[in-house]
Parts: structure tokens; C-alpha cells; sequence
């Protein structure tokens, strides 16, 4: 008898662990279903409706993170990564608009009026753009603007500077692959560069200038870098 062949979401998540069996099967389900149609909701993409009934009692189960469901699709990409001389990790910050769902938790988006959460994730590629995983992700919902227009709550540029420290770690684990943290000029702010050089500039960072800085000997950071010669080939 043919055996049958491994999917590829039971081969990414083929160490996953939520304390039951089941659980595993349906998250490794879950994944394949959404996978093949990225854009649709749970029911058009479930296969009937016993299936999607299963998927929304698998997302509410309290006890379970999301962080747990993604661990084993962390260790697959660090897998990938330690076969790499040198990997991208790319960040950046995107919606997710639920502005016509009673979903409690939320916070406003862009306007006060939105209502969704922010997700910042890490995405790692070479430089020949083969995708080899998400390594992390920071999500948060904000907190409504006070009555003084100023919004409380965590600041928000934290994600850039844990990011990087979540990179170094990686770094740290494969010493013999060389990260490179890459993001937008958003992320272009003195307390990155600080934890950077904390830690002893563990992974490259690759930062869009914003900010055309004085630099300590004189001058400006554009003139100089713009004045300056790439390096000879090798």
C-alpha cells in the first residue's frame, strides 16, 4: 500500500504541543485550509460546517496562545535560516481592521473611529528573496486619546527596539549565519541604536534614514554617506 504523503502543514507543525492531540490535528488542519485560500473567511474556507464549527471552538480555547501555535513554525524557519550565509529580517507594522465586529480588546487604528489591532512581525528571507518563515511578532491595541489629545499606554515605538533584541537572540542561536534586521525609516531612533550597541551589535541592522543626524566629529550623516565610495568588488 502507497503511504499517503505528509501535507506541508504537518511537516511545519510537526512537533506543535497544546496539551492535546486534537487540538494538534485541528491546528494543523487549520492551517492547511487557510493556506489555500488566504483572503476567505473561516466558513469559505473550512469545509462545511461541522469543520468550521471545529475551527471557531479551537480559537476559543482560552487556554491556548497564539505564541503556542506558532512555536513550532518558529523552530522550522530557524532551521532553515541555520542552512544560510546570510539572512533579511524584515520588519514592519500592519493593520488589522475589525471596525465592524463587537470583539472585545480592540483598539482605535489610523482613526479614532477604527477599531482593530497593530501587528508587527518579523519576516525572515535571503537575499535572493526565498521566504524562510516569520521569526516573531509584536502586537498591541492602542489605548483611546485622553480628553488632552495625548494617548496613554505603551509606546509604540518599542516595537523597532524589541524586535531587534528578539533578532539578536536568533543571532546568538546561529552563530554561523549572519542576521541582518532590516526596517523602515520609522524605525530610525536613537534607543535602537543604543540596545543595538548594548549588545554588542549581535545582528546588522539595516535602518531607511529619516533623521539627517550631526555626527560627532561634524557634519551631517546624508553628506557624508553620499559623498562617500561603495566598496571594490571583491
Amino acid at each position: 500500500m502507497q503511504r499517503e504523503a505528509t501535507s506541508w502543514a504537518a511537516a511545519e507543525f510537526k512537533d506543535i504541543d497544546l496539551g492535546d492531540q486534537r487540538l494538534n490535528k485541528r491546528a494543523v488542519l487549520l492551517a492547511e485550509r487557510l493556506a489555500e485560500k488566504p483572503t476567505a473567511s473561516i466558513p469559505s474556507a473550512c469545509g462545511g460546517w461541522a469543520e468550521t464549527a471545529a475551527a471557531y471552538r479551537f480559537l476559543a480555547q482560552d487556554e491556548l496562545d497564539w505564541r503556542d501555535i506558532l512555536a513550532p513554525h518558529w523552530q522550522s524557519s530557524a532551521e532553515r535560516m541555520r542552512a544560510c550565509e546570510v539572512v533579511l529580517c524584515i520588519q514592519d507594522t500592519t493593520e488589522l481592521d475589525f471596525n465592524s465586529q463587537a470583539i472585545a480588546g480592540l483598539g482605535p487604528l489610523s482613526y479614532e473611529a477604527q477599531r482593530g489591532l497593530y501587528l508587527h512581525p518579523t519576516y525572515a528571507v535571503t537575499p535572493a528573496r526565498e521566504p524562510l518563515g516569520v521569526l516573531d511578532a509584536y502586537m498591541w491595541a492602542r489605548e483611546p486619546k485622553g480628553p488632552d489629545g495625548v494617548r496613554p499606554g505603551i509606546k509604540e515605538s518599542t516595537r523597532w527596539t524589541e524586535g531587534y533584541e528578539r533578532v539578536a537572540e536568533q543571532a546568538a542561536a546561529l552563530p554561523a549565519t549572519r542576521l541582518v534586521y532590516v526596517a523602515d525609516r520609522e524605525s530610525d531612533i536613537m534607543a535602537l541604536m543604543v540596545k543595538a550597541k548594548e549588545l554588542d551589535h549581535p545582528a546588522d541592522w539595516l535602518l531607511r534614514s529619516q533623521h539627517n543626524r550631526t555626527l560627532p566629529g561634524g557634519g551631517k550623516l546624508w553628506d557624508q554617506v553620499t559623498a562617500g565610495e561603495p566598496p571594490a568588488a571583491e
